[in-house]
């Protein structure tokens, strides 16, 4: 009997509570969009419309007198006119491209987590200020980032005007932590399919985006780095681009990328670099040449020199990704019919990338060594000379071949990395080097031989088209190594054994397992 009581009076507070819920939410400024009412909803979710309707509603902005909106949607406007809309009422003009220097590394709030890039949750955060309308707003907020993680829960938000009062924020709110919860829920809007449109489709809501490039969080940054790199590789990628074509707009990427000591931020700025070099053919066309003039060749070089400087001290696993990034970009500019030749002549650069190669312990790191192989292999088609460098660095190519087994599913790299590989044996004069000199290429090959083995048989099994063609570069390296195998094997019939001993240590049965290898390899080759 008890238990009913309590129950009862269970239930009357919950009533009560809703009715407090429904007068508060009533009394809204008029001016605001009300939501559509909930029998037009045809979308099925888990969670409450009518929940995600009242969290939407408690994000919108405390109403502001029509002069002060009126200014403040004039500033939006002018984003990508040279002239960007601060937090608050300044505004500073960036057409003369002397931007302010802002501290953007020693943020309190720094995250590298990378739950944040999978449109994930919010972080916690310290309190924001002593204003009693922040604290609940990030609340409120913090929930839709996380449902917006959700396709149906995303759409639902879209059509109740949610990006229309996000943009209202965006334009209104001094609150850096404001702006990165509404950059988060955008964020995680546009990566569904589809919602992308509505974002390039509220008015004045891109120019809002690009403007918060100014801002000095290194949060907002982060996020909105993802929304306009989310953008570039959408259906409207054209319209993203031209927003973003203004020299102070690129050249303050460029700025993010240098100076953010913030491995996050780095990631996510040269993401957004890399989606321009990558993106389609009128992207490039209209962002890459200014970005070449504004110095963004020596940017990926001077990161890729702090990376690998980190990496050689330290192993640092929230850097990885980093590295990789860095590589992608390069890799991508130097692959580029138009500007590949001015990334392809940096000897710093072609030293760095083979200083990666020669990584003894290279598992962590797999990823970006193989994305450097196929950098390396497009440097040396442009600039021929960098390959004297490398001619006899046997660390070096040591390096290629233990970094063949990480190439395994891409074809492409694999191909790239036995071309490199082709282009270092070809210079070897196994019949006139001297025999110590040989014998470091025969301990080399030996010592990878069960790489070597198994790819080969990973081709065959494959029945690669490409391997069919005795031009193949991989056919060509194979063909030289059972060269420099038999030239051994003759030296070696013609000196006494005592004569090596003490300079290497090379087993005979290893030499010929590995030459017989290469044989049937190339047989089948020239049978098929």
């Amino acid at each position: 009997m008890e238990d009913d009581e309590a129950k009862q009076q269970r239930k009357l507070e919950e009533e009560d509570s809703a009715e407090d819920r429904e007068v508060k939410e009533s009394n809204f400024p008029s001016h605001h969009p009300l939501p559509p009412p909930d029998e037009l909803f045809d979308i099925s979710t888990t969670v409450d419309p009518s929940y995600i309707i009242s969290l939407i509603r408690k994000l919108l902005p405390v109403d502001l007198g029509t002069d002060e909106r009126h200014n403040h949607r004039m500033n939006a406007n002018n984003v990508v006119q040279g002239v960007v809309a601060r937090p608050g009422n300044e505004i500073f003009d960036t057409s003369n491209g002397d931007l302010e220097s802002m501290d953007i590394e020693g943020n309190n709030n720094e995250s590298t987590s990378e739950e944040r890039d999978t449109v994930s949750s919010c972080r916690k955060a310290g309190k924001l200020s002593e204003s009693s309308v922040e604290e609940p707003w990030e609340d409120h907020g913090c929930v839709l980032w996380d449902l917006a993680a959700s396709r149906t829960h995303a759409e639902l938000m879209v059509q109740n005007l949610i990006l229309e009062v996000l943009h209202a924020n965006l334009m209104v709110s001094e609150s850096a932590r404001i702006r990165e919860i509404s950059l988060g829920i955008i964020g995680n809007l546009s990566c569904h399919e589809g919602l992308l449109k509505y974002i390039e489709s509220t008015a004045g809501l891109v120019n809002i985006l690009v403007g918060q490039l100014f801002l000095d969080d290194t949060q907002c940054l982060s996020e909105v780095c993802r929304i306009l790199t989310t953008g570039l590789y959408g259906a409207g990628c054209t319209f993203w681009a031209e927003c973003l074509q203004s020299d102070d707009i690129l050249r303050r990427i460029l700025w993010i990328a240098e100076n953010t000591l913030n491995p996050h931020l780095i990631e996510k700025s040269v993401g957004l670099l890399l989606g321009i070099i990558e993106g389609k053919p009128e992207i490039g066309r209209l962002l890459i040449p200014p970005l070449m003039t504004l110095g963004l060749t020596s940017l990926l070089i001077n990161l890729l020199s702090f990376e690998m400087s980190k990496l050689i001290k330290e192993r640092i696993p929230e850097r990885y990704p980093v590295l990789e990034i860095i590589l992608r970009a390069v890799e991508a500019l130097s692959a580029s019919d138009s500007h590949s030749k001015e990334i392809c002549s940096s000897k710093e650069l072609f030293q760095l990338v083979c200083g990666l190669m020669k990584l003894q312990d290279k598992v962590e790191v797999a990823t970006s060594c193989v994305t450097a192989g196929v950098l390396i292999a497009n440097m040396l088609s442009e600039t021929i000379d960098f390959i004297l460098e490398v001619s006899q660095d046997f660390s070096f190519l040591e390096g290629l071949f233990s970094t063949l087994p990480f190439a395994s599913d891409d074809v492409e790299a694999r191909r790239a990395l036995w071309n490199v590989i082709a282009r270092l044996l070809g210079r070897v004069n196994e019949s006139e080097i001297n025999t110590f000199c040989l014998s470091q290429y025969i301990l080399v090959l030996l010592s990878n031989s069960d790489i070597i083995e198994d790819d080969l048989l990973d081709i065959q099994i494959e029945g690669s088209n490409e391997e069919s063609q005795n031009s193949s570069a991989r056919t060509i390296a194979i063909e030289k190594l059972e060269s420099i195998l038999n030239n051994w094997n003759v030296r070696m019939e013609n000196l006494q054994e005592d004569t090596m001993n003490g300079k290497c240590s090379v087993n005979k049965a290893d030499v010929k397992r590995l030459s017989d290898c290469c044989h049937r390899y190339i047989e089948s080759i020239q049978g098929s």
